[in-house]
């Protein structure tokens, strides 16, 4: 029987319903390459480890990602970290499945005979900060100071949870968290930094793509 995790199941009902085939065919993929794999949640998406971190996939408001972590596997044209098959829309966006199923296998052999590579970090294009945010910001004492003092990326991080905000109501719901988080000086990914020990020490600081829940 799979090592399956209910939260996945959980996830991928709620996604939209182009993306639950994609999610649906990846994870079978997943455990056909490697049967021994447990799934998980990190970072608000499905994950799938096997002595370390395996793969990772999300779906978005209007494509899927799908990537393995460790730099060590050899894929052509591969972007170097998370998402290396661009933006999914459909099953057929994806390599033939034998192709994919032998990417799992030897990514589940990397990482048992411990031959790992991080990502690459990659530089991100500047990003505009909604209007909402920063208007919801001034009305809170002492919040548009702290957010003019986030590093660049973290501002970043804060703008793009809101622009992929799949309803408005998940927006205005993601805006007053922001907004009290900012407040206190917290990164977008404050939980994670304070538990960044339970990822392997070459991974830590990642995800990049698939981070925005």
């Amino acid at each position: 029987m799979p090592n399956t995790d209910p939260r996945i199941d959980a996830y991928i009902s709620r996604s939209a319903d182009f993306a639950k085939p994609i999610l649906k065919h990846l994870r079978a993929l997943v455990h056909e390459g490697c049967p021994e794999v447990v799934e998980t949640i990190k970072w608000g998406s499905p994950h799938f480890e096997h002595k370390g971190m395996l793969c990772g996939m999300a779906a978005f408001k209007e494509h899927c990602a799908f990537g393995f972590w460790n730099r060590a596997l050899e894929i052509p044209g591969q972007e170097g970290a998370m998402g290396q098959f661009g933006c999914i829309t459909k099953v057929a966006d994806l390599p033939k499945d034998r192709v994919l199923v032998g990417y799992v296998r030897e990514a589940a052999r990397l990482n048992a005979i411990g031959k790992k590579v991080g990502p690459v970090r990659k530089a991100r294009k500047p990003l505009p900060v909604p209007k909402d945010l920063l208007a919801a910001l001034k009305k809170k004492a002492g919040a548009t100071a702290k957010f003019n003092a986030f590093p660049p990326g973290q501002k970043r991080d804060y703008a793009e949870w809101l622009i992929e905000a799949k309803t408005d109501a998940t927006r205005t719901k993601r805006l007053r968290t922001a907004v009290e988080w900012i407040a206190e000086g917290k990164p977008r990914m404050w939980k994670y930094i304070k538990k960044k020990t339970d990822t392997p020490k070459e991974f830590r600081g990642y995800p990049t793509s698939l981070s925005r829940g």
